[in-house]
């Protein structure tokens, strides 16, 4: 998995006629969900109808968010997809052990991503274990079930140190931007766009979707606008024959804005060709 996954759009795994809809809305990967999605007297038959799907000629590559280790769905979950032709990755929620995450881990291919959800006090606590365990991909944030644990009170300011420390310790373990968590006002496009900056400003490099009409606002305010990349292009040739101190915009150019000024440019160019869940 690399950072160019913008938009992880869910679909209930007991929806199959929304599949194709999901896969069309240019959602860098659709996940479908057997957990929150799926009603429990439901799990059954949806995971064998996903299973199937996953190797019929309609299908293509999708994450799939399996249930939580502690429930009695869970390795039946892993044992069904396992070498499934279609399956682009796994989505582990409530990711609070070392070892539920490695054993997710043994039923994914070497090459296929592994998201842990993280959303729990435990799993918060232990963080900077949890990133360094091996084959972990990336860190999405579970906001909605972590407020429930938790008791806070909303999903805006009140997770901002959260969010910080996602942020930081991914960097830190070599590991993608987090995936921020989900707007669930799914009709407020002012809501979505105000979530998606702040998510932004703080470092994240991606977003859970619940709805469709959410994906192309996500893809566009996880990737670098205009007006950043012209600022990037005119930091890079400022440097080019340089000597000495240079400025861009009345400021003064230093390594970290040049570094800056580089990711965007290798992000924009990342992203102008189509991003495959592979």
């Amino acid at each position: 998995m690399t950072s160019t996954e913008r938009s992880f759009l869910f679909v209930p795994a007991d929806r199959p006629e929304r599949f194709a809809k999901a896969l069309a809305t240019g959602a860098d990967l659709v996940v479908i969900d057997l957990e929150d999605a799926v009603q429990p007297d439901a799990k059954v038959a949806a995971r064998h109808r996903l299973a199937d799907w996953l190797e019929s000629a309609e299908a293509r590559p999708v994450m799939v968010r399996v249930n939580a280790a502690e429930t009695p769905w869970h390795e039946d979950d892993l044992r069904a997809l396992a070498g499934k032709p279609n399956l682009a990755g796994l989505m582990l929620p409530k990711a609070d052990t070392a070892e539920a995450i490695a054993s997710v881990r043994a039923h994914l291919p070497a090459e296929r991503p592994l998201v842990a959800l993280m959303e729990t006090i435990r799993g918060y606590l232990d963080l900077r274990r949890l990133v360094h365990v091996p084959g972990l991909s990336r860190l999405a944030f579970g906001s909605v079930d972590f407020c429930a644990e938790t008791g806070m009170g909303g999903l805006g300011v009140e997770l901002d140190a959260i969010r910080t420390e996602l942020v930081v310790v991914s960097r830190g373990a070599g590991l993608p931007p987090p995936v921020e968590g989900v707007t669930l006002a799914v009709q407020d496009g002012v809501a979505l766009e105000a979530d998606i900056r702040h998510a932004r400003r703080f470092g994240f490099g991606g977003k859970l979707c619940i709805h469709p009409s959410q994906v192309a606002a996500v893809n566009a305010g996880f990737s670098p606008d205009e007006k950043e990349i012209d600022w990037a292009n005119r930091v890079m040739a400022a440097m080019q024959g340089a000597h000495g101190a240079i400025t861009v915009e009345g400021k003064l150019v230093d390594r970290p804005m040049i570094a800056q000024a580089a990711a965007i440019l290798d992000r924009a160019a990342r992203l102008s060709r189509p991003v495959l869940a592979s």
